[in-house]
């Protein structure tokens, strides 16, 4: 792994390694290093080095939302009066927990989020009561996800 022009380089073997940690972040690295041919330490060598450049950032289990009730995703296109108001929606967008993700964009809208609710109910509620009563919200945009098609990260 090397760094070129603030560019992490990685190469076949980081590649290796990260592609089975992607597939599955609780494959033993043991495990990984006999199917690779390399030891043990050097995987962690290898993913010391790979953290440190800020090419990865640790592991995290995913949780199903459904299994807790949340079945609406939706998107929405935040239009504010004028652009000083961004950081402060933002952060009064980060007190809202069902806010998954949030973007600065290009386009229409100043602010583009992810929402994650129970049913659309809770959508309409969380739209009236809490994003559109954000100081600097002239309106809102909102497009329901029914079924979300690709899920992938970058490939390496």
């Amino acid at each position: 792994m090397k760094l070129k022009n603030e560019i992490v380089q990685i190469d076949g073997i980081d590649k290796k390694i990260l592609r089975f940690l992607m597939a599955d972040a609780r494959k033993p690295i043991l495990e990984i290093a006999r199917q690779i041919g390399i030891s043990g330490a050097a995987i962690h060598q290898r993913l010391r080095k790979l953290e440190s450049s800020g090419l990865i950032s640790g592991s995290k289990f995913i949780i199903n939302p459904k299994a807790l009730g949340y079945n609406t995703m939706a998107f929405i296109g935040i239009f504010l009066d004028k652009a000083m108001s961004n950081p402060d929606a933002v952060r009064q967008l980060k007190q809202i927990p069902e806010v998954l993700e949030c973007h600065y964009t290009t386009g229409n809208w100043s602010i583009f989020i992810k929402i994650l609710c129970q049913d659309n109910e809770h959508l309409m509620n969380l739209l009236n009561k809490e994003i559109q009563t954000i100081k600097g919200v002239q309106r809102t945009e909102t497009f329901i996800s029914l079924n979300q098609q690709i899920e992938r990260q970058i490939k390496v």
